[in-house]
């Protein structure tokens, strides 16, 4: 705070004095100005934190100072002098941008805490523009983890649709990165600069979710000893992301269909509609159409949600993205911790290649972070595995190798392994798909292939 340099532009050569000595007194670095002109051509150079004026100069005056230091830089720090009596021209000078004004006389110690105070607020602006620098480098699509021609795909599709209002639907197993998507998609909208909320629909009791999207008055419930913000109302100009969609109860479906139609939010106890302004992104793990069509999903909500589908594949179906996931949890882990860079053999990167990952992408952040907390040479080799994933290399490595002498026919042993799979899942379609390392529609033109039943 000390460090910083405050520049005084004032006709009065004598009352820049007493500013000077009293701003250098508080430990500020100080540079001086006779002229408006002239102060402007200082201010142009760079390196000023603060400006302190005065209203009424010759040729160039204060406001006229202050609307050219604003063109040149939005952000900039005023502060007016002005005599008493003429307060109302320092607060137009405060429309113009100008962050306080101070009467002549001024007292020194007022004067020493309106400087003070300004660069305190210079400082937090600073940090602010460099945390919201962060969030959209963090955000941005081409910064996500992912080079597979799929999740490129994914990347230009949300992207493309971020620049809209549009209601968007993430797909996707537990897992697969579906509220960081959604983030991307906020923070490279419109939006960005306006509150992104979230709500698990499934993590809440139902005698709690109503309130926690739609907020209450003050007695409209036994508990409810004030009033309360709902979701919609904490996200009015932001995003909402209304994560495991697909466990929200067929009531609060009704409900959310009626925001999503008219855009009014009905509190609960409250006395009439609120007006909100909200996108929607929503997600669910899902079979979401399944839900549709057994009746435990409203369809017209489903399409009010469904504008723009997007389908998060799993990992085991893009297990191009490993290496460079691994490479970049590997350093994120080694930061967090606080430790050297952490390398890995080829021959355990390649069992965590081949391993079906059925948690996704966190679980081999989680894996990973592990390996790195107990790791003690700096290199993850085999033996750093979790016996989960050493367990399936020792299978796949088994029925690899034991095969019988008199060969095997490839079509009947495919058909067997489905069918036995299908019977482990009790019938559930999406969950064999899930076990087997395929897709649903894979799963289905195999039950076609072989004749196999789709129905237990």
């Amino acid at each position: 705070m000390k460090n910083k340099t405050v520049l005084i532009v004032d006709d009065d050569e004598s009352l820049r004095r007493i500013l000077e000595y009293n701003i250098s007194d508080a430990g500020y670095s100080v540079i001086t100005s006779g002229s408006g002109e002239d102060g402007l051509e200082i201010f142009k150079k760079g390196g000023i934190d603060l400006v302190i004026t005065d209203l009424q100069m010759p040729a160039m005056g204060g406001i006229e100072l202050i609307r050219n230091i604003r063109s040149l830089s939005p952000n900039a720090l005023v502060i007016v002098i002005t005599a008493f009596g003429t307060v109302d021209t320092a607060v137009d000078s405060m429309k113009l941008g100008a962050f306080d004004y101070i009467t002549k006389p001024f007292n020194r110690e007022e004067l020493k805490m309106v400087v003070k105070k300004a660069l305190e607020v210079g400082d937090l602006m600073l940090e602010n523009r460099y945390l919201k620098e962060m969030v959209k480098e963090k955000y941005s699509f081409e910064n996500m983890i992912g080079s597979s021609p799929k999740m490129v795909e994914i990347y230009k599709l949300a992207s493309h649709v971020a620049r809209s209002d549009a209601t968007v639907l993430i797909l996707g197993e537990s897992g697969t990165g579906k509220e960081l998507l959604a983030r991307g998609i906020h923070f490279n909208s419109l939006r960005k600069d306006q509150p992104f909320v979230t709500i698990n629909c499934g993590a809440l009791p139902e005698n709690l979710i109503e309130s926690e999207l739609f907020g209450h008055k003050k007695g409209a419930f036994t508990g409810a000893f004030a009033d309360k913000k709902g979701k919609f109302e904490v996200a009015d100009g932001g995003t909402l992301f209304l994560d495991e969609i697909g466990e929200l109860q067929p009531h609060l479906q009704v409900k959310l269909l009626r925001v999503l139609q008219d855009g009014i939010v009905d509190k609960l106890g409250g006395i009439g509609p609120l007006k909100v302004d909200v996108r929607i992104v929503a997600a669910t793990n899902r079979q979401i159409e399944e839900e549709v069509e057994k009746g435990n999903f409203r369809e017209d909500l489903y399409y009010r949600l469904c504008v723009v589908p997007i389908k998060i594949p799993p990992l085991r179906e893009r297990k191009d993205d490993i290496p460079v996931m691994v490479e970049h949890f590997l350093k994120k882990s080694a930061e967090k911790l606080k430790s050297p860079k952490i390398n890995i053999e080829k021959s355990t990167l390649k069992q965590l290649i081949n391993h079906n990952w059925p948690g996704n992408v966190r679980e081999l952040e989680n894996n990973i972070e592990r390996m790195v907390v107990i790791n003690q040479t700096g290199i993850i080799a085999d033996e750093d595995l979790p016996d989960t994933i050493k367990s399936q290399s020792k299978k796949i490595g088994k029925a690899l190798i034991d095969l019988p002498e008199e060969g095997i026919k490839l079509d009947e042993l495919e058909k067997e392994l489905i069918q036995k799979a299908f019977e482990k899942c009790k019938g559930n379609q999406s969950k064999t798909a899930r076990y087997l390392g395929i897709t649903r529609n894979t799963l289905l033109y195999r039950f076609e292939k072989f004749g196999i039943n789709k129905h237990l």
